[in-house]
């Protein structure tokens, strides 16, 4: 009786003073039927057991809820940051990928820093010809002239000495 009544939420104040057999349909009862795992007396039946949800047992999801509920109980809304503090995340951030990146370039191998070598020389090189065909070509008709002339003076010179 007593286990009943706890079980179903009521109080149990001990047994009715005039307790008559007859009188037990007067006791609240549940309309469902019990559930034959609350008794103890069948050891073979399996008893259920509450599912475990793995997004809420993840470390990440219960740091993440800790934190959502303490700003909530600040004041602080997640989305409402000042613009100062967004751009500092954002620099801090790009600051961090920016060392990475660096700590890529040292690790490089000497061949990979001996072809990058060989690429910049190779690019000043040509950057050093186009600036003498632009001067080339700005450079006023007589002096284009008198470079022609030079050359087939030097040209004469050499043939006559071979």
């Amino acid at each position: 009786m007593k286990y009943k009544c706890l079980r179903q939420g009521l109080a149990y104040n001990g047994p009715p003073e005039n307790s008559d057999p007859k009188d037990s349909y007067l006791i609240p009862r549940n309309i469902m039927a019990e559930p034959d795992y609350i008794e103890d007396d069948n050891p073979e039946l399996i008893r259920p057991q509450k599912l475990i949800n793995p997004v809420k047992t993840s470390r990440n999801h219960q740091d993440l809820h800790r934190e959502l509920l303490m700003n909530q109980k600040r004041g602080l809304a997640p989305q409402n940051k000042p613009e100062l503090q967004k751009v500092m995340e954002k620099r801090k951030r790009d600051q961090v990928i920016k060392q990475k990146e660096e700590e890529a370039q040292k690790k490089k191998s000497d061949l990979e820093i001996e072809l990058l070598k060989r690429q910049q020389k190779l690019e000043q090189l040509e950057l050093e010809k186009q600036k003498l065909q632009e001067e080339q070509e700005n450079a006023p008709e007589f002096v284009k002239v008198k470079g022609n002339l030079r050359r087939t003076g030097q040209e004469v010179t050499q043939a006559q000495e071979s």
